[in-house]
Parts: structure tokens; sequence; C-alpha cells
């Protein structure tokens, strides 16, 4: 059985977050077993309640356990890995990876253009645009949150039934003949928020990945949407080629 190496200088919560880290990896712990208690951690390993708390608590952080309150802390799916050099959708990424898509059309309305929204999608302020939020699932569990601004005068008969019965790329593709030829992306780390973290039912704890993407069909941006993804479930990965 593995131990905790007193003579070590590597302090026993860090030890402790290896031994686990390793089981997982080698897949003695799967996706969504439950862990030991941590009285049953304290006296596997002779530790005390702090310190085995201190573990769990940065295996939390980096994504690999989370902690269902009042049932224990259970380890958590593996991380979509994103390659950011390919055009693609949240919908395909998910049926790629075995696992089924839906989304959740939290807000949906038409409004006027805000100087923010018109300056990112190239309008004229008070432009009528489509502006709705979603909450991108996987398995039933959530994953992103996005908002999304589309204009009015390209897809004019789009409805919130529409979206929450079709991917969104597939409307633009089948209903509206898009032709995609840009997209841009930015991504910025941030800490989710607690209203956030309710929606997506996560710790405020967990850190998040702000992303912000731009649209083109030839030189008219189509979609402008900012998302927050939860940083446990989500890889991003850059190949740079000489």
């Amino acid at each position: 059985m593995d131990i905790i190496k007193r003579e070590s200088k590597m302090p026993y919560y860090h030890q402790l977050y290896n031994l686990i880290l390793n089981m997982i990896e080698e897949g003695n712990l799967k996706e969504n077993d439950k862990l030991p208690s941590e009285r049953e951690l304290c006296q596997r390993y002779n530790l005390s309640r702090y310190t085995v708390r201190q573990a769990i608590k940065e295996l939390e952080d980096k994504g690999y356990v989370h902690i269902i309150h009042g049932k224990g802390t259970y380890v958590s799916g593996h991380k979509l890995r994103q390659d950011l050099l390919k055009f693609y959708s949240f919908t395909e990424e998910m049926k790629k990876i075995g696992k089924v898509p839906s989304s959740k059309v939290l807000n949906f309305e038409i409004i006027n253009s805000t100087e923010m929204v018109a300056r990112k999608m190239g309008i004229s302020v008070m432009e009528e645009v489509y502006a709705f939020t979603r909450l991108r699932l996987a398995d039933d569990e959530p994953m992103m949150l996005e908002t999304t601004y589309l204009p009015l005068s390209r897809f004019d008969s789009l409805t919130k039934e529409q979206l929450e019965q079709k991917a969104m790329y597939d409307i633009f593709t089948d209903e509206y003949e898009v032709e995609f030829t840009k997209a841009e992306e930015s991504f910025l780390p941030v800490l989710i928020r607690e209203a956030e973290a309710y929606i997506l039912n996560c710790s405020i704890r967990i850190p998040g990945m702000k992303i912000e993407r731009t649209t083109y069909e030839e030189k008219n941006i189509i979609e402008y949407t900012k998302s927050i993804a939860r940083g446990d479930k989500f890889e991003y990965k850059v190949i740079l080629e000489k």
C-alpha cells in the first residue's frame, strides 16, 4: 500500500495529493467514483483532518475531484481537449467524445445594441440584435454558460424553440445558408463568480475560462459570443509548427 513518507521534505498534504492523483491517473479511481471519507483517509495514512482537507482542496482546485455537499467527494470527468487551430462547435465536440450535448435557453430577446455590442459586431448603436443566454450541457452536466448576439437583419426569423431543438451552427447553415469564413477567439482565465457557479453547478473556487468569439461571413460579423467555461471541464491546446 502507498504510504506517507515521514522522512520526506515534501509536505504531508502534497504527498496525499500525489497518492490520490496517481490512483486517478492509473484508473484505480474512475470518473464519478467516490473518494474515501476524510475520516477514512486520516486513519489509512495516519494524518490529521486538516492535512487531508488541504489535499482534497488542492485536488478540487485543480479540477480532479468535485464535492457534492452532504454526499462526499467524487472523481471529476475527463476534460474536453479543444484544439484552438480548428473551427469547432460545442455540439460536435461533445459528440466526438461520446457525450450527449444539450442546451437550455435561459433567456431570449431582441434588443437594441449597446455601444459595446455595436463595437464588437461592427454595427450601428441601437441596431436590433438577438441576445440570448444558453447553458451548454454534456450528459446533462453543466459545462459552459454562453451569451450570444446575432444581427436581426441576417437571421430575421430565429426563435427560441429552434435553439432548443437544434445546434446553432446547423441552423445557420441549414436554414440561412451561412458560409463561415473566419472565427476569432480570445481567452482569459477568470474566477467563476457566485451567480455563474450556481448555474454551472460548480464551486466558486475552481478557475474558469472567459472566451469571446467573433464569427465572420465574408467581411460581416454574424456572431459575437462571450462564454464562461468550467476550468475543470476544458483543456485548450495549441500546436505550433515551424
